[in-house]
């Protein structure tokens, strides 16, 4: 296996000199994992309604649909981790989409002809959850493997601003094909975006390398304590994992007493309510787009700590806002696209960062093991804001809450993460040299980016170091660039 040290100079791979959005690869890799999203977040509306106007569902019904739905996260998401680092990553997303199309296109056949029972949307929900933590654990170590390490910051800055406009889009898209059509329409809308995305997948061409498969490989139990002591002994990794917790619990917190603050406290309507929601999609959209050239310019630290402190700290001003005035609603606007913008910068950077300070037969279990950390803090988050909102009414409780949101970058600023410059960290795969992140390396890209995604709109999510709602991609077999020929898929 070659070392990470020679990931730039890879003849497969594309170099600091070549545009990412001239590299095939990376463009089939961009096509399939933003179809992906589309279709995963597409899913978070198309389920529930589906259970809603084919089964006649409560607001119970849904409710265990949606934990349903949500338990593989916590219950899968460490071993998955553990089996990634040992296999291609394209053959796990091309797995994993293919049997979401098979298992999305089944329950639209089943919504049209009646046959959908009580217990068939819970047993879907949770495999299709299940299938989204492997592509979302082999998406988030791919780039690593794809592309040289000082294009990193290019590559997370497309990726994430497609899975930004997936956000926003993929439920809006979803709620409107129910509309004008049906469910079942809609789930199989869901079911093409997940072939398309495995088709795009499949083509791509350029080898994979993975870790060496040794003779007797240790148990999946070793390999998951193997990541987890390895995220708690690195002290950059620590301090994303500390302050993705700390983001997530509080963000729960803050929206669990949110959502019910805008039409009880400030009488809005719903579409005022999902205006302001929305509105973090092209904050966000904006922050992909600038995450490929502020850390070139100011360093990763200070962006990282900025970006914390502007997006979370923002909604510091809402508790002080009032109903029917006339400015309630443009700051609404206004937080809900700063919230989207910092939120998109640090989803970016971090994720950068982490996988450079990561070994490639680390990325696996380091980006499973940040996200069951930082989802996992979530609902004790939201259990805490029920819990003031009841006790101490919204209006304090949601600045109690927003207050809370600063401990993520207060972790960060007083951490090694605050003080990292405009290099790259390097993993300990070998004698690597540090990766200079300038204007150089990633103007080209930006401007090809803010080409490709000016129709898009994406929406706010950030689980410090992947993606939980976020990810990465990946580099993959079959004939290989360079005369190398392609290893066996295991």
């Amino acid at each position: 296996m070659p070392s990470s040290s020679s990931l730039p100079s890879d003849p497969g791979r594309p170099g600091p000199s070549s545009g990412l959005w001239r590299d095939a690869d990376f463009r089939r890799l961009w096509i399939g994992q933003t179809a992906s999203q589309l279709g995963e977040q597409g899913n978070l509306v198309v389920l529930p309604l589906l259970a809603v106007l084919t089964l006649g569902a409560g607001p119970g019904e849904l409710g265990v649909l949606r934990a349903v739905g949500q338990a593989p996260v916590l219950l899968l998401s460490l071993c998955v981790g553990a089996w990634v680092d040992r296999w291609r990553t394209r053959t796990v997303m091309v797995v994993a989409d293919g049997a979401r199309a098979l298992l999305m296109g089944a329950a639209a056949t089943a919504g049209l002809l009646g046959c959908l029972g009580p217990a068939s949307l819970p047993a879907l929900a949770f495999t299709v959850g299940a299938l989204s933590v492997f592509f979302d654990v082999a998406y988030q170590a791919s780039l690593v493997r794809l592309v040289a390490r000082d294009r990193l910051a290019s590559g997370n800055s497309a990726l994430e601003g497609s899975r930004s406009a997936a956000q926003f889009g993929g439920p809006a898209l979803g709620g409107a094909l129910v509309s004008l059509l049906s469910a079942p329409a809609a789930a199989a809308a869901d079911a093409l975006f997940f072939a398309v995305s495995c088709g795009a997948v499949g083509r791509i061409r350029r080898t994979e390398s993975i870790p060496d498969h040794a003779a007797d490989p240790p148990r999946i139990r070793r390999r998951i304590l193997e990541g987890l002591r390895f995220v708690a002994g690195d002290g950059t990794l620590r301090t994303v994992c500390l302050a993705s917790a700390a983001f997530q619990f509080s963000l729960a917190a803050t929206m669990t007493v949110y959502l019910p603050f805008l039409p009880r406290e400030l009488h809005l309507s719903g579409a005022f309510v999902g205006l302001a929601l929305a509105a973090a999609g092209p904050g966000a959209l904006l922050g992909s787009l600038l995450a490929a050239r502020l850390p070139g310019r100011f360093g990763y630290g200070p962006v990282l700590v900025g970006a914390a402190v502007l997006g979370d700290g923002v909604f510091l001003c809402v508790p002080a806002l009032r109903p029917s005035s006339a400015v309630t609603v443009p700051a609404l606007l206004a937080v809900g696209f700063v919230s989207g913008l910092g939120g998109q910068l640090v989803n970016v950077a971090v994720m950068t960062v982490r996988q450079a300070v990561t070994p490639d037969g680390m990325q696996g279990r380091t980006a499973a093991t940040i996200t069951f950390v930082g989802m996992g803090s979530a609902p004790f988050g939201s259990l805490f804001g029920g819990f003031l909102g009841q006790r101490w009414g919204l209006r304090t409780s949601l600045l109690v809450t927003a207050a809370g949101m600063m401990m993520s970058p207060a972790v960060m600023a007083a951490s090694p993460l605050a003080r990292l410059g405009r290099v790259l960290p390097v993993s300990g795969d070998g004698p690597l040299t540090d990766t200079h992140v300038g204007s150089t390396a990633t103007e080209s890209t930006v401007s090809d980016l803010g080409t490709a995604s000016r129709s898009l709109a994406p929406s706010r999510v950030r689980p410090l170091g992947t993606n939980p709602r976020a990810r990465p991609p990946e580099t993959f077999p079959r004939d290989a660039p360079g005369g190398r020929q392609p290893e066996a898929d295991p």
